[in-house]
């Protein structure tokens, strides 16, 4: 089977201290080539921007790459108004916006916010209630009406629709989650080592199952990787943690033998700017190569 070359891309941390270092490395990731820019979003979080006023500045600053929160926050976020947001990024970026989103973690900070907590069981149900509603306000259909457990829509007009057809990316580790990703999602997103490499098959497989029972082809769900490392002159002293051939067989061995079809990455240490351009023009194009 042909596997087609993976998307490479950007995680930084929206640190407010470091904004201008968050800008330049995403305009460096853009410059150099790279596919995505994924940016976390903890809205309680004091220390960091605001996910969706970082990314709509930095589509008005980019020209290629395509942007997307990683994930959004959905207990603080209704989804009706995120689904406006996201459709509205997209058009103002020329269509090169995607919809990352989560069920919610750290509930008792976000219950410090007003929001409710959830058990996981509820915050699943939420999340796939807010899928739905999403896809409406995206198709413009005008006189919503959704009655669900969480949320509810009384008579309201979708719209705009996205420039292209946006993607719902979610980030999800649990049996209930993969399945919601393989019934109702367009892509996964775990964090590796977060999720240890030795269980990924599992996951892709209950996703895989899930798209099937549901008459989905399971290939048409992207699936990217938030990673983190170093590339390093010297020794591997860990997963990522080493020089270009390392990170060339790991990020190769990902994509051939698990099933990843892009990876966005987070730098361990300061130096960001350097890490960002050595991984883009070292590392990147080896991988590429390897599957064109």
């Amino acid at each position: 089977m042909t596997v087609a070359p993976p998307l490479f891309g950007v995680f930084p941390v929206p640190e407010a201290d470091a904004q201008e270092r968050v800008i330049e490395q995403v305009l460096l990731a853009d410059r150099l080539g790279l596919d995505l820019v994924g940016i976390q979003d903890h809205p309680y979080q004091r220390r960091f921007l605001d996910t969706w006023t970082l990314l709509s500045f930095l589509a008005g600053k980019t020209e290629r790459v395509r942007l997307f929160p990683d994930v959004a926050n959905l207990p603080l976020r209704h989804p009706a108004v995120l689904a406006k947001s996201a459709a509205s990024l997209d058009r103002l970026s020329g269509g090169r916006a995607e919809l990352g989103l989560g069920a919610g973690a750290f509930w008792e900070a976000i219950e410090a916010w007003g929001a409710p907590r959830r058990s996981p069981g509820e915050s699943v149900d939420a999340l796939a209630e807010a899928i739905e509603i999403i896809r409406r306000v995206w198709a413009g259909e005008r006189g919503i009406r959704f009655h669900g457990a969480y949320y509810r829509l009384q008579g309201a007009h979708g719209g705009p629709v996205p420039a292209h057809p946006m993607g719902i990316w979610i980030g999800a580790y649990g049996p209930r989650m993969l399945r919601l990703v393989g019934r109702a999602g367009d892509g996964w997103i775990p964090s590796l080592p977060r999720l240890p490499v030795e269980d990924v098959p599992p996951r892709q497989a209950a996703i895989d199952d899930a798209a099937r029972a549901a008459g989905r082809d399971p290939g048409d769900i992207v699936r990217i990787a938030n990673l983190s490392g170093t590339v390093t002159d010297g020794e591997v002293t860990g997963w990522l943690h080493g020089p270009v051939e390392h990170w060339v067989e790991e990020l190769a061995r990902l994509v051939s033998d698990l099933r990843f079809d892009g990876f966005v990455v987070s730098v361990d240490g300061d130096d960001v700017l350097g890490q960002t351009e050595r991984f883009a023009a070292q590392v990147v194009p080896l991988v590429r190569a390897a599957f064109e």
